[in-house]
């Protein structure tokens, strides 16, 4: 069975949607940070499939993909110290009960 471009853009729109509906939908914190993480999972699934169907010579894609894993990473990562900072004041992680900003 041939893999086909139109296959992995459809899986990575699905991916993508189900990212969005949970960043949307979830009210914790952790949660919301990992739907972003399955969003930019699916740009990168994406931008693979397009490098590989359509210029398989060059590596445009994948370097595109790699520089979103660095800041797939830096976001993680300061996104969990955010929540871990926000859980030391208030002694929660729902998105709704957070109102730091506000004042």
């Amino acid at each position: 069975m041939q893999d086909t471009l139109n296959q992995f853009l459809v899986l990575s729109a699905m991916i993508f949607s189900i990212g969005l509906f949970g960043a949307l939908a979830k009210r914790n914190a952790v949660a919301v940070l990992m739907c972003l993480e399955l969003m930019l999972n699916a740009v990168n699934l994406a931008l693979v499939a397009f490098a590989r169907y359509t210029a398989p010579a060059e590596q445009a894609g994948q370097v595109f993909a790699l520089l979103i894993v660095t800041v797939a990473a830096a976001e993680a990562a300061l996104g969990l110290a955010i929540v871990v900072a926000i859980y030391r004041t208030r002694r929660t992680v729902s998105v709704e009960e957070v109102n730091l900003l506000k004042g």
